[in-house]
């Protein structure tokens, strides 16, 4: 998989917009009440969200976030009093903040699109790297921590939040119950006698169709392979890479840094309707995580 590929789909699949019906859908470029439901919408979920921004103590600090959606992380750690700057590899993401950030008269140091492959920025320019919801879309992830540890300062730190390995939706809904789904649902679709209704089932949900498209390009089985079948089942599936993370896995990747706190947030496995159910901290997707660069070596 290559950076090429993944920018295109993010290009062209900004996030929020199949949630609330994007800028070209109901809201038809109205901006400002787009940001506004979005933001309803996605803390109205993730409610944990606002909390783990406010207690990175960012207030003064030289802050990059890599990656930005539609601005709303950036808009709350500028509020808190960083001196924020952010990247995207996608012109739809860098010109949406861009329109936040000036719609709402918030002060920030630069927005510019860029790979996190080859940050344009000087050694030892930031304090804190942030970045959530981004780098597990990554493919070449040893090569953006590379980077990342390049520009933060000594004594900085790197918070990440990333797909948890051992959640809910990675074991059971992706694991077994959606794989499960396409499994009977490819079969049928070979059965001359049900291969109609799934047809008609394809077209009124677009998912199962990608699915069902997927597996014909690939071959059902190999298709079906977890290492295989996780990229299409976090973003929708369309979307070319995705991986998810464990603790094990994050020192692998990660071999610039040291892991300093690792929790999980957010209970997430459709199609269970486990979003207000206890168990998070075990069972969490959201996988968040603190890491302090290792000092240089000689």
């Amino acid at each position: 998989m290559d950076e090429p590929t993944v920018q295109r789909f993010w290009q062209h699949h900004a996030c929020g917009d199949a949630q609330v019906g994007g800028l070209h859908g109901r809201f038809k470029g109205d901006y400002e009440q787009f940001f506004t439901d979005y933001d309803s919408f996605r803390y109205g979920r993730e409610r944990h969200i606002p909390a783990c921004i406010e207690s990175l103590s960012v207030a003064g600090k030289q802050v990059l976030e890599i990656g930005l959606g539609e601005g709303s992380e950036s808009e709350r750690l500028i509020r808190q009093g960083a001196c924020w700057t952010g990247i995207d590899l996608t012109a739809e993401s860098v010109a949406r903040v861009g329109t936040r950030l000036a719609l709402r008269q918030l002060p920030y140091q630069e927005l510019r699109q860029a790979s996190v492959l080859d940050l344009p920025f000087a050694d030892q320019s930031f304090d804190v790297v942030f970045s959530h919801g981004v780098l597990h879309h990554v493919p070449d992830i040893r090569r953006a921590q590379q980077e990342i540890r390049r520009v933060l300062r000594p004594g900085g730190e790197l918070v990440i939040m990333v797909y948890a390995r051992w959640s809910l939706n990675y074991l059971v809904s992706i694991g077994v119950l959606r794989r499960a789904a396409l499994l009977t649902a490819a079969l049928l679709a070979a059965a001359p006698l049900a291969s109609a209704g799934i047809r008609q089932a394809g077209r009124a949900d677009g998912r199962l169709a990608g699915h069902l498209a997927n597996a014909r390009k690939l071959g059902l089985f190999r298709y079906l392979r977890l290492s295989e079948f996780v990229h299409y089942n976090t973003d929708g599936p369309a979307n070319p890479y995705a991986l998810v993370y464990d603790r094990r896995r994050i020192e692998q990747h990660f071999p610039s840094f040291e892991v300093v706190r690792v929790y999980k947030r957010f209970m997430h496995a459709p199609p269970l309707p486990v979003h207000r159910l206890p168990g998070e901290r075990l069972l969490g997707w959201h996988l968040w995580v603190h890491l302090a660069p290792r000092p240089a070596t000689r």
